[in-house]
C-alpha cells in the first residue's frame, strides 16, 4: 500500500494486483487489448480500490496530437549514435515531429534522470537508443518510470534488449561478433586480443561473448587476460592497445568492441612503430564513417545504423502499445585492409 499522503502510482496497483509493471500499464492503458479477462479485472480492482487516477492531462498530451519526440542516445559525438539519431530524424521530420535529444554519457543515473525530464515533457514517444545496463535496481527503476509513461498514452522503442516495456529494435550483436570470429579464425589467426568497453554496457558483454562463443566453434580459447576494458573512445582504443601490445605474447589479431576503439588502437600500433596488418591486424565493430576513414580501412561489422534509426521511429508511430513489435537487425561482416593473415 502506498505511503499516506503520497500519491497512488502505477507501480502500487501492480504490487496491490500481483502482476507486473508492464502487464498494469498494458490493462490501464490499452481497452483493446486482449489479456485474460480475469487479469484485467484483478489490475482494474486494484487501481480502484487503491484509488488511482491516471493523469488524463498527460495522456491527451502524449497521443498522437503530440508534436515531439524524445531520443536518449550516450553519446552524439560517437557517430554510432549520431548516424542512429540521424534515421529517427528523418522519420520525425516526415511526420512533422521535433526530436529532443539527450545524451547520457553512458552514465544509467543520468539515464533515469533524462528519462524522467522528457517525460514530464510529455512527448508522443521515447526512443531509447543506448545500450541498457547490467545493473538490477536501475533496470527496476527504468521499468517503472517506462511503465508510467507507457500508461500516460506514450510509446516507448528500444534500440537494445533487456527492457520489458516498448518496441524493440533487436541488434543481433552476438551472433555478428560470432561470425566474425570464425572469419578472422578462419584468415588463420589464433592468437587474440580484445579492447572491451564497461562491463555494465550490455551490448558491450553480448558482442564479447559472441566473439568469444566463435573462437570456440574454431577451437581456440581466449585467455581471460587477453581482454582489456576501457573507455569506448579513441583515448581509450590507443590504451587498450599499449596494454595488449606491451606483451611479450602480443596478439596477431585486435578486435574492438567499437570502431572507435579499433581506430584508436591503429593510431597507437602507428605510433609504436608497428605496422598494421601486417604485424598486426585490426578489426572492429559498427560500420561507422570511422572505418572508412581509417588507414588502412577498418574491417567491421557493418550494422546500417540510419536504418536502425528509421525503423525505431517508424515503430515508434505505431497507433497503441500493444502488441510489442520486435525487428530484427543483423550486421554484415566486411573483411578490409586493416586484417591479412598473420606473418608465420
Amino acid at each position: 500500500m502506498p505511503s499516506e499522503g503520497r500519491p497512488v502510482r502505477l507501480k502500487d496497483v501492480a504490487d496491490h494486483a500481483g502482476v507486473s509493471l508492464a502487464t498494469a500499464s498494458r490493462m490501464l492503458s490499452d481497452a483493446d487489448y486482449k489479456g485474460r479477462a480475469a487479469l484485467r479485472d484483478r489490475v482494474l480492482a486494484a487501481a480502484s480500490e487503491l484509488g488511482y487516477r491516471p493523469n488524463l492531462h498527460a495522456r491527451a498530451l502524449a497521443s498522437s496530437t503530440s508534436t515531439s519526440v524524445g531520443l536518449v542516445v550516450h553519446d552524439v559525438r560517437d557517430s554510432y549514435f549520431a548516424m542512429i539519431a540521424g534515421g529517427v530524424i528523418e522519420v520525425a521530420e516526415a511526420h512533422d515531429l521535433l526530436v529532443t535529444m539527450v545524451c547520457t554519457y553512458r552514465d544509467p543515473q543520468q539515464e533515469l534522470n533524462y528519462l524522467r525530464l522528457l517525460s514530464t515533457q510529455r512527448p508522443r514517444a521515447i526512443v531509447l537508443a543506448g545500450s541498457s545496463f547490467s545493473d538490477r535496481a536501475h533496470a527496476t527503476a527504468m521499468t517503472e518510470q517506462l511503465a508510467a509513461y507507457q500508461a500516460a498514452g506514450g510509446a516507448i522503442v528500444s534500440v537494445t534488449r533487456g527492457r520489458k516495456i516498448g518496441h524493440l529494435v533487436k541488434i543481433g550483436n552476438v551472433e555478428a561478433a560470432r561470425r566474425f570470429a570464425h572469419r578472422l579464425v578462419d584468415l588463420g589467426h589464433t592468437s587474440f586480443g580484445v579492447i572491451s568497453g564497461p562491463a555494465k554496457l550490455m551490448s558491450v558483454s553480448d558482442r564479447l561473448r559472441g566473439f568469444r562463443l566463435g573462437l570456440e566453434d574454431r577451437g581456440v580459447r581466449l585467455d581471460p587476460g587477453s581482454i582489456v576494458r576501457v573507455d569506448l573512445s579513441r583515448d581509450g582504443g590507443a590504451r587498450g592497445a599499449r596494454l595488449l601490445l606491451d606483451r611479450p605474447d602480443r596478439p596477431t589479431c585486435v578486435f574492438g568492441v567499437a570502431d572507435v576503439v579499433a581506430v584508436g588502437a591503429m593510431a597507437w600500433i602507428r605510433s609504436a612503430g608497428l605496422r598494421v596488418p601486417a604485424d598486426v591486424s585490426v578489426a572492429g565493430f559498427g560500420g561507422t564513417p570511422l572505418a572508412f576513414d581509417a588507414v588502412p580501412v577498418l574491417t567491421t561489422v557493418e550494422l546500417p545504423l540510419e536504418r536502425i534509426g528509421r525503423v525505431a521511429m517508424e515503430l515508434a508511430l505505431l497507433p497503441g502499445s500493444e502488441p510489442r513489435h520486435t525487428v530484427e537487425i543483423d550486421g554484415a561482416v566486411v573483411m578490409r585492409d586493416s586484417t591479412a593473415p598473420p606473418r608465420r
